[in-house]
């Protein structure tokens, strides 16, 4: 497999593409500048199945309905944020942003509980990670040893709190117990800046 990582808007917020053997790929959080993504699809001849948000805050959504039109793909959001993709006072642009509010369509399918989850050839598994966002999640795929954590777990940092629905205490809660459970070697692949490992931040995130 192989997970591309664009740094994409302002914010440089990381949207993935992950691909398999036979092309296949799913994306996480589109985030800004379409054009990147579609760039990256096409060089590499890669399929798309499924958008996958973490959370639905302005910068993780803002290229949502390009991807998704431009390759007639399904987006999948938790229950606990579904309606933030056409409000931007939840997501967070209202308030950010001068003279833009972001907006994506309601997403195709929600995810109401933890569980596995299949597309094509991918199995990942979801864990419920809120603190951050009221319905924050991350995609573990074991195969890959990678965990795609959102904004919930940073190299050497956490995500804030202080936004709609934020809570440290659940926020470092959720970490501990389904984050830092996983194997040491699992690369976190998180919502901004470098991929990290569990184990690194078990030894050297100041929050733990």
């Amino acid at each position: 497999m192989n997970v591309y990582q664009l740094p994409l808007g302002p914010l440089q917020t990381n949207c993935y593409i992950v691909s398999n053997d036979v092309k296949e790929a799913v994306i996480f959080d589109p985030g800004e500048e379409a054009e990147i993504i579609f760039n990256v699809i096409e060089e590499n001849k890669l399929k798309p199945l499924a958008i996958l948000l973490t959370h639905a805050h302005f910068d993780h959504i803002g290229a949502v309905d390009e991807v998704r039109d431009e390759y007639n793909i399904p987006v999948y959001i938790h229950k606990y944020e579904a309606d933030w993709l056409t409000d931007g006072q939840k997501n967070g642009s209202a308030s950010f942003l001068r003279n833009q509010t972001i907006f994506a369509r309601e997403a195709d399918h929600v995810i109401e509980k933890e569980g596995k989850m299949e597309f094509g050839q991918f199995t990942f598994s979801v864990f419920e990670t809120p603190g951050h966002s009221p319905g924050s999640i991350s995609f573990y795929n074991k195969e890959l040893r990678t965990v795609f954590s959102g904004d919930a777990l940073f190299q050497r940092s956490i995500g804030r709190t202080d936004l709609i629905g934020g809570d440290h205490e659940l926020l470092i809660k959720s970490i501990k117990s389904k984050l830092l459970s996983l194997p040491d070697d699992v690369v976190v692949c998180s919502g901004h800046g470098p991929t990290t490992t569990i184990g690194e931040e078990k030894k050297h995130n100041p929050f733990f």
